[in-house]
């Protein structure tokens, strides 16, 4: 933070008056809002990816020379970590139609004007933005293509699908998720600025006027893609008549930057993205909602699939064993508007949809509430040892730490390097490597004969820590095997899992029937 003050100093000659922390996105980066002693007020921003930061740099100085709707970049530091934007206000389009979500997608003509004036500057920055902007500066890639849609499919496959328990045959899901990938990437459609996080969360309100943010994640590719994830995301509740409109607004707003195809043929091709991104945010959900427990995207699953059943009603698509997949992936009890309850022994009620869970209203539920009672409660963690060994929180000093760097590291290798041990490519490269799986072995044996001790002693802690170079890829990669697996082998344990360096946390509850 004194760092980015500097930054301020350097750029206004004088210390900031106030400085407030804003509120977290779904990113790593930090927001401040900076204001001096007149209250005029700048944003100031703390990333951890120089990449990333680099792309956002570069693309709000381009669209700001292209006169779009965006922050102008007003001082950034020579490591490209830091940087000062202009203020765009505190009001977002998001917190603009609060009502009309709420209300279940009953949007007042005020509010539907509000999306139809933002709907209708979409291509502006599409277009207009793409024109003379160096897609190499983008990150994490410069283009929308099969690899990156691939990618994403198999992301719902392992993080949402998989965790359902459905029934699919993995080679027939694969070949529809090829010719899937092949066609939302065919040749032929316009390849524009791809803003990928298009959503009203990322449009900020000046005045009566419409401003873009977070763009960082933007490519190269068809402008059919920010549509889709406008319009069907799965909180905003858009009545079919309103998305209508919307898809219309849109395509009559097109028409004034490039040649467009027919109404039938625009129709047709959304529809392929549509059902992409659907199938995108699930995998999304499944690993924001049932890995990190976040309530917000476990609330936003059952809407998702309401959006994928109407969008299955409505399309017929070419892929016979991905729709017969998803028609049944719709029809599951648990993915239903109504959410059946169980309540716990202890008085907590659970949503059957995740057990692992408590709902908002069942009442608090705090890290300590087995604490007194007895049971065991282990603690898992993952951490780098350039940063320190996690200290033990309970005072009894009990347990282990266990140094992966013995393994194969996949974070010397470039494709793998913005990613932790629990994306899909980390593992698959840990598994197929080997190397990580007989380390874990023995690491079970030992860890199951401590565990099946502590019970019988009636001991109520202990810890398991796991470190690694970075404390990304082969520390987060066993911490997380080594928790379920204790959480599967020993139904009356506790566990709680830390990916400190990743500032991730997860609660596994005891499971007996008579917890």
């Amino acid at each position: 933070m004194e760092e980015l003050k500097e930054l301020y100093r350097k750029w206004s000659g004088a210390e900031p008056a106030l400085m407030e922390k804003l509120a977290g996105a779904g990113s790593n980066r930090q927001y401040f809002r900076m204001t001096d002693d007149k209250g005029q007020s700048v944003i100031g921003c703390i990333g951890t990816s120089r990449e990333e930061n680099h792309a956002f740099i570069y693309l709000a100085r381009h669209f700001t020379k292209r006169q779009l709707p965006v922050p102008e970049v007003l001082a950034v530091s020579d490591d490209e970590l830091r940087y000062l934007q202009t203020d765009l206000g505190q009001v977002s389009l998001f917190d603009a139609i609060r009502g009309g979500r709420e209300a279940g997608g009953r949007y007042t003509l005020k509010e539907q004007a509000l999306l139809k004036q933002t709907i209708r500057e979409l291509p502006n920055i599409q277009l207009r933005g793409a024109r003379e902007l160096d897609f190499t500066n983008c990150y994490p890639q410069p283009a929308f293509d099969q690899d990156s849609v691939l990618f994403d499919l198999n992301y719902f496959k392992y993080c949402f699908l998989k965790a359902t328990e459905l029934d699919f045959h993995e080679l027939k899901l694969e070949a529809d998720f090829r010719l899937l990938a092949k066609d939302l990437t065919a040749a032929g459609d316009e390849q524009c600025f791809l803003y990928r996080d298009f959503q009203a969360r990322n449009v900020m309100l000046k005045g009566a006027s419409p401003y873009f943010i977070d763009f960082q994640g933007g490519r190269r590719g068809p402008y059919y893609y920010d549509l889709a994830s406008f319009l069907w995301q799965a909180s905003a509740k858009y009545p079919h008549k309103l998305r209508r409109e919307l898809v219309y607004e849109y395509y009559n707003a097109l028409k004034q930057y490039t040649e467009v195809p027919s109404r039938h043929h625009f129709v047709e091709r959304l529809s392929l993205f549509v059902l992409f991104r659907i199938l995108q945010v699930l995998g999304a959900y499944g690993f924001r909602g049932n890995f990190e427990r976040k309530q917000h995207f476990i609330d936003s699953i059952p809407p998702a699939i309401q959006n994928l059943r109407e969008l299955l009603n409505t399309v017929r698509f070419p892929y016979p064993h991905l729709v017969d997949v998803l028609n049944r992936l719709t029809k599951l009890p648990q993915y239903q508007q109504t959410e059946p309850t169980v309540k716990r022994a202890d008085g907590y009620k659970i949503t059957e949809r995740n057990p692992y869970k408590p709902h908002p209203q069942d009442g608090p539920a705090t890290f300590s509430k087995y604490d007194a009672q007895g049971p065991l409660v282990v603690r898992v963690y993952s951490f780098s040892y350039g940063k320190g060994i996690p200290a033990d929180e309970s005072g009894n000093g009990g347990g282990y730490v266990f140094d992966c760097r013995s393994t194969h590291n996949p974070g010397r290798y470039e494709p793998y390097k913005q990613l932790t041990g629990l994306d899909e490519p980390v593992i698959r490269f840990l598994e197929d490597d080997g190397e990580i799986l007989t380390f874990l072995d023995s690491v079970y044996k030992l860890a199951d004969a401590h565990v099946r001790r502590y019970i019988q002693r009636g001991f109520t802690s202990l810890m398991f820590c796991f470190g690694c170079t970075g404390g990304q890829h082969r520390s987060v990669y066993s911490a997380q095997h080594l928790a379920q697996h204790i959480h599967q082998a020993f139904p009356s344990v506790e566990v709680r899992l830390f990916h400190r360096e990743q500032g991730l946390s997860t609660v596994f509850p005891p499971h007996e029937s008579n917890q």
